[in-house]
C-alpha cells in the first residue's frame, strides 16, 4: 500500500505560480513605499514639462520631461522599472529623442545601473531616497518668519526667483519668468509655498502628489532665510500637505541630516547620472 505523499515545502511555488518582483505593470503603486516614490518622481518631471507646454514622455521603462535648455538638474528623467544591461542603450536613445543634445538631463535610477559613460553620461553619485511616514505636526514658525501658499501668477514668479537664486542655478540667470514654474503647474496636484523673513521672500518648497505619496521638491533658501527657519517652514508645509500620505524625497548627503530632524528616514540609495549638453 502506498504511503502518504511527500509534503511540499512551503517555500516552493506551485506549478505556474507567479512570484511578484514588485515591479510588474499591473501591480498598484501602493504595493511598496519605494514603488510609490518611483511613481511620484516619474510624475513630477512630466507635470513640470506639461505645465510649460514642453515635451514629456512616460513609458513602462522611464519617464521624463524636457523643461529647458540650461541647468544640470532642469530636465529630470526617472527609470521606472528594472532594466537588463542591454536595454539601457535603447532607453537612452529614447531619452535622447526627448531631450535634444543642446540640453543636459539628469537621470535617476532606483535600480543598480551598468556603466553608462560610453553613452556620454557622467555618474554623479548615489543619493539617498528618504521617506517620512504620516503623522506629527510642524514646529511653530520662528519670530519674523511668515508662510504663504502660492495661489497667483505674481507670487509664483517670486517663488521662481527665490528657487533660482537660492538653489542656486546661475546658469538660468538672467531668469526668464515662467521658465521653470508656470501657472498651469498649480492646476494639477502641485503646490508651492513661500516663506518670508521680516516680510521678505526668503525660501521656497513644492509638493507634488501622485502614486500615493507626496514628493517634496524645489527646496531652496536665499541667504536672508538661512539660519532663520524659513527653509524649514516651507519644507514642513510641503511635507505635511497631505497628512495621510507618506512624504518622499531624494536628498544630498549634505542635506540628509536636516531631513532626518524632520522625521525622514533613508530607505535606500538610488543612482544619479548626468548627460551634459553636447
Amino acid at each position: 500500500m502506498a504511503g502518504p505523499p511527500e509534503p511540499r515545502s512551503s517555500i516552493e511555488p506551485d506549478e505556474g505560480e507567479h512570484l511578484a518582483t514588485g515591479w510588474e505593470p499591473d501591480l498598484p503603486d501602493s504595493d511598496t513605499l519605494v514603488r510609490r516614490a518611483v511613481a511620484v518622481h516619474a510624475s513630477w518631471g512630466v507635470a513640470v514639462a506639461d505645465s510649460l507646454g514642453r515635451p514629456s514622455r512616460r513609458t513602462p521603462r522611464w519617464a521624463g520631461g524636457f523643461v529647458g535648455d540650461k541647468g544640470a538638474l532642469t530636465n529630470p528623467v526617472v527609470v521606472t522599472a528594472p532594466l537588463a544591461p542591454g536595454e539601457y542603450a535603447e532607453v537612452l536613445g529614447e531619452v535622447g529623442g526627448l531631450v535634444p543634445d543642446r540640453a543636459p538631463y539628469f537621470l535617476v535610477s532606483p535600480f543598480p545601473t551598468p556603466d553608462l559613460s560610453a553613452h556620454g553620461l557622467v555618474r554623479i553619485g548615489h543619493p539617498p531616497l528618504m521617506v517620512r511616514f504620516p503623522g506629527g505636526a510642524a514646529p511653530p514658525l520662528r519670530d519674523g518668519v511668515g508662510l504663504r501658499q502660492v495661489a497667483d501668477e505674481d507670487t509664483l514668479a517670486v517663488a521662481e526667483r527665490v528657487l533660482v537664486e537660492g538653489y542656486p542655478m546661475p546658469e538660468l540667470q538672467p531668469l526668464v519668468p515662467g521658465s521653470i514654474l508656470a501657472p498651469p503647474l498649480l492646476d494639477g496636484t502641485t503646490r508651492v509655498w513661500l516663506a518670508y523673513v521680516d516680510g521678505q521672500p526668503s525660501a521656497v518648497a513644492a509638493a507634488h502628489v501622485a502614486g500615493g505619496a507626496v514628493l517634496v521638491e524645489y527646496v531652496a533658501a536665499l541667504p536672508s532665510g538661512r539660519g532663520r527657519g524659513a527653509g524649514a517652514a516651507a519644507t514642513w508645509a510641503a511635507t505635511l500637505c497631505e497628512p495621510d500620505l507618506p512624504a518622499v524625497l531624494v536628498a544630498s548627503d549634505d542635506g540628509r541630516p536636516l531631513y532626518e530632524t524632520m522625521g525622514f528616514v533613508a530607505v535606500e540609495r538610488w543612482t544619479a547620472w548626468l548627460r551634459p549638453a553636447r
